[in-house]
């Protein structure tokens, strides 16, 4: 399919409705005769021959003729116009829906003001052209016909000294179509790039503002609206070397008309009464030569805006449902990784993973930044596919397996939270829409969260900023863990949750994650050992690989990555004890703020990373 048969397929809908809307602007061009027609009755037996009596049924004639024109050219241009919107609708979600349904690289790939600008910018080119292109075409060509054809039954010499200019015209309009297709493409990739940088520094405003780079942003955004401004004034310069050409044509017609004519009417070869006429004929003549041009630029804005999207939207994603997708309302919670590998063009991310987690257990995932933890869990999520092995739910392979289904059984709190531009309540319910307000509050006190939402100006109804502005890391984590309990999902993913927060809430929340585990399998992704030390059990990963696993007793006596990072965090085990024993001593004493080397800020913290 082609991008203008994709276009197409949407305008079809709309054919009776295009078609009648055709036949109403046919009438109206028909009808523009009838003045011109009528003006050479008038001086020819009217004026000249004085027929007075025939002259007020002439204008009566002329009155309905044009009352008639109005209200037909009125009818079809909002037609137009509704057509325009429906199909605009139309094309609009179909293109919201697959931006929707694409996968994560697709996301990588493409910017998010590229994206935003084919349903702005690119989308008003398609309804411009469906509201006023379509008809004017129709119309400017009919107006042209009728015209010429009017001019030939007046005198066909006339006619042919006019018919000389049409061969040029149309030259002159293929040439500029010509020209005008790159400019076109030239400001729709400006306008994307312009589209982005707006869009990145309205989102990282606190960023530019932290860095005080407001000057080096604006001296970015210059260099971007200078070449956006430089690409319209590119395609301005065809346009101006094209559009005086057509207006000369059309006023070539003028000077054909009148010397021409004038010299037949002198010539007694025609009446003055067809002269006025064919003078009347002359604005059908010159209006579609002078919206040559424009029409001409119109088109290859709406024919450039309809190949831009459809290049965006016809990348198929590599995550599809399979046939026959096997789907379940709830799944066991029983997973395994079976020699799974991962890689990006020549990079690889995995290697030969294999672990198996039983329903109801939770699995505590270690390792440095950039590891691969977060893939795993991606990888389980099938927000991308493994590029060897196989990961199975409960005994099926993630690939056979209904997408929705397999999602909607997992409750994920992301390391990079994300919140709308909603109330509290509205971010927490998003899985679960229909849940009621206790089941909201049940989740928040889960993730801890019941207690600072309360404090704010309207509790849960507070309207928060996007993304989550206005909150702190902390708050925005706790929110997010609470969106992804409410699900109630058989899977659990908690991607560095908690660090965000400190020691003592994250105990808190540890303790009501324990208290519900039974019923779910549980990831946990943390750089923390204080996260993740209650596991059933723990992946060390490091370099794409597991290089260790076991519980938290096991790790340790194995003295290898898991065992050096714990003494990092936490010191060596007699410092520990030492810890313990000075903790309740202050913890009696009601002194809970004094300073422990240990790296911790004191005495309590550490007693709760320890346990």
């Amino acid at each position: 399919m082609t991008a203008m048969q994709w276009f197409y397929s949407f305008l079809k809908k709309y054919r009776n409705r295009i078609i009648i809307g055709l036949v109403v602007a046919t009438i109206t061009c028909t009808l523009a005769i009838v003045n011109p027609y009528i003006a050479g009755i008038i001086v020819d037996d009217v004026i000249r021959g004085g027929n007075r009596e025939i002259l007020p049924k002439l204008v009566v004639i002329m009155l309905v003729a044009t009352l008639i024109r109005t209200v037909a050219r009125y009818w079809f241009t909002i037609s137009f116009e509704k057509v325009s919107q429906g199909v605009l609708f139309s094309m609009r979600d179909y293109v919201y829906r697959k931006f929707l349904g694409q996968d994560f690289s697709f996301y990588n790939k493409n910017r998010t003001g590229d994206l935003m600008s084919r349903q702005t910018g690119d989308m008003e080119a398609i309804r411009h052209f469906v509201a006023w292109v379509i008809y004017n075409v129709y119309e400017s060509a009919l107006l042209f016909s009728i015209a010429l054809t009017m001019i030939f039954v007046a005198d066909f010499r006339l006619a042919l000294g006019m018919v000389v200019i049409l061969p040029i015209t149309a030259w002159v309009t293929m040439k500029q179509l010509k020209s005008v297709k790159p400019a076109f493409h030239n400001i729709r990739q400006h306008f994307s790039s312009l589209n982005t940088l707006v869009q990145e520094n309205v989102s990282g405003n606190r960023v530019v503002k932290a860095f005080a780079k407001e000057d080096y942003e604006i001296e970015k955004f210059d260099v971007e609206n200078d070449g956006y401004r430089q690409a319209e004034l590119d395609a301005a310069k065809i346009w101006r070397k094209y559009v005086p050409i057509f207006e000369f044509l059309s006023n070539v017609l003028t000077v054909v008309l009148y010397l021409v004519g004038g010299f037949m009417v002198i010539n007694n070869h025609m009446s003055m009464g067809k002269l006025v006429t064919v003078s009347g004929y002359l604005w059908m003549l010159n209006n579609p030569l002078r919206m040559a041009g424009w029409l001409a630029n119109d088109y290859q804005r709406f024919v450039t805006s309809v190949e831009k999207i459809y290049s965006t939207i016809n990348i198929e994603p590599s995550i599809k449902d399979p046939d026959n997708a096997i789907a379940k309302k709830r799944f066991n919670g029983d997973i395994v990784f079976s020699h799974v590998s991962y890689r990006v063009e020549e990079e690889e991310i995995l290697k030969d993973i294999n672990f198996h987690v039983k329903p109801g257990q939770t699995v505590g995932i270690i390792g440095a930044t950039g590891s691969g933890k977060s893939t795993l869990m991606n990888l389980l999520c099938r927000f991308y596919d493994v590029t060897e092995g196989e990961i199975k739910v409960d005994g099926v392979n993630v690939k056979k397996l209904d997408l929705f289904s397999l999602r909607d059984n997992i409750g994920m709190a992301m390391q990079d939270v994300f919140l709308f531009s909603d109330t509290i309540e509205g971010n927490i319910a998003y899985g679960r829409p229909d849940c009621s307000f206790e089941q909201v509050m049940e989740a928040a006190k889960v993730a801890n969260a019941h207690d600072f939402i309360l404090q704010m100006p309207d509790g849960y109804d507070t309207i928060i900023g996007e993304r989550g502005v206005g909150l702190s890391g902390g708050q925005k984590q706790r929110i997010s863990l609470a969106r992804a309990l409410l699900k109630n999902p058989s899977i659990i993913i908690l991607d560095d949750t908690t660090s965000a927060v400190d020691m003592e809430t994250e105990t808190l929340i540890q303790n009501e994650l324990n208290s519900i585990n039974a019923n779910h399998t549980v990831f946990i992704i943390a750089h923390r050992i204080s996260s993740i030390k209650e596991a059933d059990q723990i992946l060390v990963v490091d370099e794409g690989r597991i290089v260790e696993s076991g519980n938290h007793e096991e790790l340790l006596a194995k003295k290898g990555y898991y065992h050096t990072v714990f003494h990092h965090q936490y010191g060596d085990f007699d410092q520990i004890k030492t810890g313990l024993k000075e903790f309740n001593y202050i913890r009696n004493s009601k002194t809970e703020e004094t300073s422990y080397s240990g790296g911790h800020t004191s005495i309590r913290d550490w007693g709760n990373e320890i346990g």
